[in-house]
């Protein structure tokens, strides 16, 4: 049994700069998690395995990013019964990344993905957080300490505004 509760896939080394803000941000909070690349095309026996044994292994979330075509997110959710967060990433192929949105936005009925905004990785790894804070008490305080900083540097920032004008 792995001690990782969530798990961050990307299709290809190339999305490694967008996911790992989702891992930066679940350090913030942490929460233990695992890496990996595995590419539902072409390597979609490794992405069974690694997915259908996740539960098993100790993970609660996995995070899923992928660019393109981008059916990793979806793939892993045939494979899982775990809560799988896409991130659809704009790559260099992408179609300035909708295809990568609606690629992973549009599941079917029965397989469904939790989609964050095109290259949103942190964003991902803070909803992680926020399932896993539903049954862990210290990564909830985490959570609402991480809120009330967010809204004393709005607050900070909107009191410059007025202190130093336009």
């Amino acid at each position: 049994m792995s001690n990782a509760q969530v798990g961050i896939i990307m299709g290809s080394q190339s999305d490694l700069n967008i996911m790992e803000e989702a891992a930066k941000i679940l350090k913030t909070f942490g929460i233990t998690f695992e890496i990996r690349i595995i590419s539902a095309h072409r390597a979609p026996d490794l992405l069974s395995e690694w997915s259908g044994s996740a539960r098993e292994r100790g993970m609660k979330v996995i995070i899923a990013g992928a660019g393109g075509a981008a059916h990793l997110p979806g793939v892993t959710a045939a494979f899982t019964t775990l809560p799988v967060i896409g991130v659809p990433v704009r790559s260099r192929i992408s179609i300035d990344g909708w295809d990568s949105i609606l690629s992973i936005l549009q599941m079917p009925s029965g397989v469904p993905v939790a989609t964050v905004a095109l290259d949103a990785a942190k964003n991902a790894g803070i909803l992680a957080a926020q399932i896993i804070g539903t049954h862990d008490e210290d990564v909830e305080k985490k959570l609402a300490d991480f809120k009330v900083e967010m809204r004393e540097k709005v607050i900070a920032s909107g009191q410059e505004l007025i202190d130093k004008g336009y």
